[in-house]
């Protein structure tokens, strides 16, 4: 018996969802939306299943994302994608980890939905200009011109210096171990001096509202007495991340590393963006 289309290619559509809307929930959402569209589809007239798949999460990914800009507006706080708990190699797609990551899909917050569909399908997923102009109701030269402006608005805001898995789960592990012993020196002695952190809580947990800057304050934040910490070093995004525990809130925290110091917190503690973090989340291209 032959094997639907749809299931084989069902993580490739929620990868291509969560690239789009940076929320796993609204991601599966716009799955099984998909699915009904293809339910209902002459699949005998569909000669590229895999192409018309992603044609449609794209076009479903778009109305969300209308929807979703509208309700940021009103969330609590500062809004940080859903952090998924990955496997280490991801099946040793390299571009794939970096297009994933938490410091990427915060970049693509900063651009428009088309620009971010269109760069989205073609520099991540390499899908042909005629088709994303298909997807997205284009001509082949708006595509064309909208692929070239958001690669030059991401490559001005992406780390110019990249770090490698070792250097960074060294690092981290570095920070959690500070944190888990209190000790204030050594946890400054791998923040940045102008380190930036960036809280999660969604109005739902305490988190800050807005990101904290320096090294100092963060870690006095942080290192506090009496307090009860355990973190765990994971893959997150396809990264070295960490789950930490503080005195019975959970977070899922993310990091940029240069030059041996952590440049970037990102600590997403709000409960929704959590349920995902018990279980591995498969991600490809």
């Amino acid at each position: 018996m032959t094997k639907d289309p749809f299931i084989i290619h069902r993580s490739l559509l929620f990868t291509v969802a969560y690239e789009m809307l940076g929320s796993a929930a609204d991601a599966e959402d716009v799955v099984q939306e998909a699915w009904l569209r293809w339910s209902d589809a002459d699949q005998t007239q569909v000669h590229d299943p895999r192409a018309y798949l992603v044609r449609t999460v794209t076009r479903v990914a778009l109305n969300h994302m209308r929807t979703l800009s509208r309700r940021r507006e009103e969330y609590v706080g500062e809004w940080l994608p859903e952090p998924l708990l990955t496997s280490a190699d991801m099946g040793g797609d390299f571009e794939l980890k970096q297009n994933v990551s938490m410091a990427m899909l915060i970049v693509l917050e900063t651009l428009g939905p088309t620009e971010r569909a269109v760069f989205i399908l073609h520099d991540v997923f390499g899908m042909p200009h005629g088709e994303i102009a298909e997807a997205i109701g284009k001509s082949v030269a708006a595509v064309r011109q909208i692929a070239s402006r958001a690669r030059q608005h991401v490559a001005a805001r992406q780390s110019r210096k990249q770090v490698s898995q070792t250097e960074q789960r060294a690092v981290v592990e570095r920070f959690l171990s500070a944190l888990q012993t209190g000790q204030l020196q050594q946890l400054m002695e791998v923040l940045a001096p102008d380190v930036v952190l960036t809280a999660d809580g969604g109005g739902l947990v305490p988190a800050a509202k807005a990101p904290v800057h320096g090294a100092a304050r963060i870690a006095g934040l942080l290192v506090q007495p009496n307090r009860q910490v355990s973190a765990t070093c994971v893959w997150l995004n396809g990264e070295p991340g960490a789950r930490i525990n503080i005195d019975g809130a959970t977070a899922a925290v993310s990091f940029e590393v240069k030059d041996g110091l952590i440049t970037r917190i990102y600590a997403v503690a709000n409960p929704r963006k959590l349920t995902r973090l018990d279980r591995l989340v498969e991600l490809c291209r």
